[in-house]
């Protein structure tokens, strides 16, 4: 639904000769070009009012895989900036769709995941969408369209306006003449899409995805709307998808050595757990049981992860426990199996109930370089994911007794932390917080990056009434990631509860400041200074950066 508004409120964004505190200036209409900060400054004001839609999905682990994705694709194209920033979210939006916004932000519909046969099929509507920013073909149609949005601005500033207590109302607006005369603007042409597909295609093949999903994709999507014309897929409608593009991305990829590619287990479990959440809580249950009782799926565990994200919804707690020991059981299974057929997916893994001692975890590991031979060996321990505990000098896996788990793993690994999360959060439910913290703990010790598991932690502090943890936790974890904006509504939430004003109003202004709103976090540090509650430290702290933020808006004004 976002999408049916975002042309209106980059409209509005673009309209200087109305009120709009803070808004960039796009210059003359003789200047064709926008700026990257002023791009930047555009996208984050849209992003503050997709953050506040419902459709805006706010899940951590989505968001991650997305942006794993994604960054597995910019380190792949040669048409990247290292200053240009990127973010990738997802829209709770049945329809098939994606689009990119000035400043590098990304948005996926749910629809769109769940329509992606394979990892390759979504990297490679992703790639496309990278090459139309890297490209500048969105900011290249706002510098030249500024001046012809004025003329249907009354219509636009009606959509906006209805949009907040009314979609409907906003969207019978928005299919008016003037504003499908925006709409239209915004729409990429057929020189953009045909650059756009040239170069997405060469990212594909660097990053080492399949560049035949790229095409598979467009030309399900070309049939469906073919046939089904009035119903037609979002992406159609900005994206033309013609038999010509089709044909020209067939003909570049027809010379290039064929490849299977595995999808990633974590698009495999994101995808489930979209699912899950589709429809009502029993339908999603019934989904999963039917798949599971007739064997449709690929992966068992997969396949049974949704079902536990299912049943949380349907509030069948202790069933959902039940599932995730199965769960776990499948994982065995499957470690065995990689251990019996050599597999170079999983070395060896024990279920998160057995304590290891040092020799067995020694154990385990000799275990598979028996299996696998010594260079392979070192290959698993080195080749761990990312966000992985990492191997010393020697490649070799150093011994980890984490509560309760130890993973030897090799790309892809199993468990996935949002396994790990699944089954703290079904310890929640049960009411077992201390279980749920100790899978929390073991987890990050291996996986200490992982957005889901840190905020997840977080919140479970939190609500074990332990604010002071909590904060040190946060604190520690925003050395890392200094401009997560979650973290420091967590840090918010924190000083709230242990009464420190000051500094609670100092973390709501870093907020606005990482969102791009540069007044709103001057008046929280006002705020903040009003207080009684904050140390000497604290308040010097505030005032300096009130000062700062206070040159920069100075500074914004007179460019």
């Amino acid at each position: 639904m976002i999408y049916r508004y975002l042309a209106a409120t980059l409209a509005l964004l673009l309209a200087t000769d109305l009120p709009a505190t803070g808004l960039p200036d796009l210059g003359e209409a003789s200047q064709a070009t926008v700026s990257p900060q002023q791009e930047r400054e555009l996208g984050l004001r849209i992003m503050a009012e997709i953050r506040a839609d419902p459709s805006y999905l706010d899940d951590a682990e989505v968001a991650g895989y997305l942006t794993g994705l994604g960054t597995r694709l910019l380190l792949n194209s040669s048409e990247s900036r290292p200053d240009q920033e990127f973010e990738f979210f997802a829209v709770k939006d049945p329809m098939i769709n994606a689009f990119a916004l000035p400043g590098g932000f990304m948005g996926f519909n749910t629809g769109l995941i769940l329509a992606a046969q394979s990892e390759s099929e979504l990297a490679g509507v992703m790639a496309h969408e990278i090459a139309h920013v890297t490209q500048k073909h969105l900011a290249r149609m706002i510098a030249g369209q500024k001046y012809a949005f004025l003329s249907s601005l009354g219509a636009v500033a009606l959509a906006v306006l209805a949009s907040r207590s009314n979609p409907q109302a906003a969207q019978a607006v928005l299919i008016g003449s003037q504003a499908r005369q925006i709409q239209s603007q915004l729409d990429f042409t057929r020189e953009h899409e045909k650059e756009a597909d040239r170069i997405g295609l060469n990212i594909l093949v660097s990053a080492g995805l399949d560049p035949r999903g790229m095409s598979g994709f467009f030309e399900r999507l070309q049939r469906a709307g073919r046939f089904r014309e009035s119903s037609a897929p979002s992406y159609l409608r900005t994206h033309p998808i013609t038999h010509e593009r089709i044909a020209d991305i067939d003909s570049r990829t027809q010379s290039l050595p064929y490849r299977q590619i595995p999808d990633s287990l974590d698009f495999q479990l994101v995808r489930a757990k979209l699912r899950a959440a589709m429809d009502t809580p029993g339908n999603a249950v019934e989904f999963f049981d039917s798949a599971l009782r007739e064997r449709r799926y690929r992966n068992e565990a997969v396949e049974r992860y949704g079902l536990i994200n299912a049943l949380l919804r349907d509030r069948k707690f202790m069933r959902a426990d039940k599932e995730l020991m199965r769960l776990y059981e499948n994982l065995q299974s499957s470690v065995d199996d990689a251990l019996q057929n050599r597999s170079p997916a999983l070395i060896a893994h024990s279920t998160y109930r057995v304590p290891l001692s040092s020799d067995t975890i020694e154990a385990l590991a000799e275990r598979a370089r028996l299996a696998l031979g010594e260079v392979e060996a070192h290959g698993i321990f080195s080749g761990a994911p990312p966000d992985s505990v990492q191997p010393d000098a020697d490649g070799i896996l150093e011994n980890h007794r984490l509560g309760a788990t130890i993973h030897i793993t090799r790309k892809p690994a199993l468990p996935s932390p949002m396994i790990e999360t699944l089954a703290a959060k079904v310890k929640l439910a049960l009411g077992e917080t201390a279980e749920a913290l100790d899978l929390y703990e073991a987890a990050l010790q291996i996986y200490p990056q992982h957005r889901a598991l840190v905020y997840d932690y977080a919140e479970t502090l939190l609500h074990r009434k332990d604010p002071a943890a909590a904060l040190r936790f946060v604190n520690q974890q925003l050395q890392f990631l200094p401009d997560d904006t979650r973290l420091y509504r967590l840090q918010a939430l924190c000083h709230g509860a242990l009464g420190n004003t000051l500094m609670q109003h100092r973390a709501q202004a870093e907020i606005h400041v990482r969102q791009g709103d540069i007044p709103a976090a001057i008046e929280q540090l006002q705020i903040a200074l009003k207080d009684e509650d904050g140390d000497f430290y604290q308040k010097s702290g505030a005032e300096a950066r009130l000062r700062e933020l206070r040159t920069l808006a100075d500074a914004k004004k007179n460019e």
